[in-house]
């Protein structure tokens, strides 16, 4: 199997679900998914999808109206339920016939019903068995199984991703897609060995030209070490972000006992902007996952879906290495 229009295609249900030709998923991340990288991954032929959790509700619009301009492929919109605005991003949504919503952080029960009504798609995060059963339940097409590994928000369980894909295949019905830690084409073989059905890739298209995020934080993640990232604020939502001098004020005030209001006075409103989108690396909340270190390059999405697709074809023809055997 190769990349390519002439490619025989590849079909799971994931890819007959969105209408797409790889089961790979660029996750909608703040600050750095907007409509072009979202295309650009659609064209390439996964999924893109528009991070509204860093859009108000008029420059969502302008997004999901951009990216119908660039692409006639599939691509959807993630939102995160707890937005504080998220009727309007809701109304935006089927105002402008978005086909695929991928939910996170908060219940699905609340939307499900109503996106379905109106027939779209919907895709559920979660961090445990218990979450993918409630998605099922709620009517959720599929779900992403997003282990300790991911970047940004998190579950509390801190599972990590070898652990949760099996578990979460076998919970629940519904097709299963992977997230946290995956990078490459034989991590996304390894994910579906496990039983997912297609990968989600947050960290992978951070470091891409298309990308929102500010060219300073792009270079900070191609340069992260091993051990570079760590989980912290679990005291009020637990976030994976780059060790730097924001981090190292948020461990002093964890460690003297700061209280939950403390921290969030200390988040302040902007502080992800600060660091993603404006690109200070030294004040600023730099969200990425732990896989961060074994990304060297930067480079257009497209060529980032094709060389992932690759890697995977040719780690199903040859899974040992040949210093392996």
């Amino acid at each position: 199997m190769t990349t390519g229009e002439n490619a025989k295609p590849f079909s799971n249900r994931i890819t007959r679900l969105f209408g797409i030709r790889y089961p790979i998923i660029q996750a909608g991340m703040i600050w750095a998914s907007g409509w072009r990288l979202a295309s650009a991954v659609s064209n390439a032929g996964g999924l893109g999808l528009i991070g509204s959790g860093s859009m108000y509700p008029d420059i969502l619009r302008e997004h999901i109206r951009k990216c119908k301009a660039a692409t006639s492929k599939p691509f959807g919109v993630n939102v995160p339920l707890l937005y504080p605005d998220i009727d309007k991003h809701m109304q935006i949504i089927l105002e402008e016939g978005v086909k695929i919503v991928f939910t996170s952080a908060g219940n699905p029960k609340i939307w499900t019903s109503l996106l379905k009504e109106k027939g779209i798609t919907v895709v559920h995060v979660v961090s445990s068995t218990k979450f993918a059963r409630k998605a099922e339940e709620a009517g959720c097409d599929a779900v992403v199984a997003e282990g300790f590994e991911a970047g940004g928000h998190n579950g509390r369980e801190e599972t990590t991703t070898l652990v949760l894909v099996p578990a979460v295949v076998q919970a629940v019905n519904i097709p299963v897609i992977a997230a946290g830690g995956i990078v490459n084409g034989r991590q996304m073989l390894a994910a579906m060995v496990l039983g997912a059905e297609g990968v989600q890739m947050g960290t992978r298209f951070v470091a891409s030209e298309e990308a929102s995020s500010h060219p300073h934080f792009k270079k900070a993640v191609v340069n992260l070490e091993e051990g570079g990232t760590i989980l912290t604020l679990k005291r009020l939502t637990p976030v994976r972000l780059i060790k730097n001098k924001f981090y190292q004020q948020v461990e002093e005030a964890e460690q003297r006992g700061a209280t939950p209001e403390e921290l969030t006075a200390l988040l302040g409103r902007s502080r992800a902007k600060k660091g993603m989108f404006e690109g200070d690396l030294d004040e600023g909340e730099l969200e990425i996952g732990q896989a961060a270190s074994l990304v060297r390059d930067i480079l257009p999405a497209g060529e980032i879906v094709k060389n992932i697709w690759n890697e995977f074809t040719d780690a199903l023809r040859h899974p040992l290495r040949e210093n392996e055997v």
